[in-house]
């Protein structure tokens, strides 16, 4: 199932190849190891709500294109006194598809579970995509710049619902949202907990695809994506800033997308959180029957205990 899917998503968004002078590497790598990437400080989101559950906000980290300066995302409400019921933030890996199917489904099944559940529409996704021709992960800084975007975000929507009387916040990331979550747990110290499902670990990866166009493209950003793995962005050289209980690790065994061994690794260098090994591959892992209610259930007594500790969070975060 992997590798059709492997396949089918390099004809349906193919990898080019791009000049050196064009990826700006070494001006993303001075902004990645600045402390511009993930300030200490971090501002509630300002947000719009429209309907019953759509709203908006200003991104925390504007930019060149207008499009991606506003943050779209949907609430479920777990009930009228959502506000004294912990919530979890939703981030998807591949947010074209999911953000419309999956997620909405997973919410409510939150929402049965007595928690909120919001949805966030990641940069240059979606409704966020600009009208002009656009490729980050082509060019270095253009994915920094945007990774940073994210994390501030998300930290930004943890904020406001932390601001709105939500007793404690958890992320749940799935693949390049796992990332992002893992990423935010290691930025800001509100967090109750976070789950990161079969998640990309750091910049480099390495694909088997059957088109030779997309294995020379591939190859011959390598190089640029091996500097930035020397960074923050790589999970493994960063560090958690909540407890290591509160971290689940979610890996297929047989996963092409997210490779077993970088996430064994991170398992290593975060002081070995709970970790789950899915006999299993990427696409399949998500589709296991029965797990989305195992991670409610080890989601419950954190979140609940969560609360308790709000308070002193909000101290250190300040």
């Amino acid at each position: 199932m992997d590798w059709s899917a492997l396949q089918v998503a390099c004809v349906v968004a193919p990898v080019r190849q791009v000049p050196e002078s064009k990826r700006r590497l070494a001006e993303s790598l001075e902004f990645l190891n600045g402390p511009d990437f993930s300030p200490a400080a971090s501002d509630p989101a300002r947000i719009e709500l429209s309907g019953s559950r759509n709203f908006r906000f200003p991104t925390p980290r504007p930019c060149e294109d207008e499009e991606n300066n506003t943050v779209y995302g949907r609430l479920y409400r777990c009930g009228r006194r959502w506000q004294e019921r912990p919530a979890i933030i939703l981030l998807d890996g591949a947010p074209s598809l999911g953000y419309h199917t999956v997620l909405p489904w997973i919410a409510r099944r939150c929402n049965r579970a007595g928690f909120n559940a919001a949805l966030l529409v990641a940069p240059y996704q979606l409704r966020r995509r600009p009208r002009r021709p656009i490729d980050i992960e082509e060019n270095c800084l253009a994915f920094a710049r945007a990774m940073a975007q994210y994390v501030a975000e998300i930290r930004a929507a943890v904020g406001w619902l932390l601001d709105e009387g939500c007793p404690s916040v958890a992320l749940v990331g799935c693949s390049f949202g796992g990332w992002a979550a893992g990423l935010t747990a290691c930025s800001d110290a509100r967090l109750a907990c976070a789950v990161l499902i079969v998640p990309r670990v750091r910049v480099s990866f390495s694909l088997p695809v059957v088109w030779r166009r997309v294995r020379e493209a591939l190859q011959a950003l390598r190089p640029a994506q091996e500097a930035m793995d020397t960074t923050r962005l790589n999970l493994i050289l960063s560090t958690p800033v909540i407890p290591k209980e509160n971290i689940l690790l979610i890996e297929g065994i047989h996963d092409l997308f997210a490779a077993r061994q970088p996430i064994e690794d991170l398992w290593q260098k975060w002081e070995q959180p709970e970790l789950w090994r899915l006999p299993h591959g990427h696409v399949s892992a998500q589709l296991v029957l029965g797990l989305l209610g195992r991670v409610l259930r080890w989601l419950t007594p954190r979140l609940e205990a969560g609360g308790k500790n709000n308070s002193l969070r909000k101290i250190k975060h300040e």
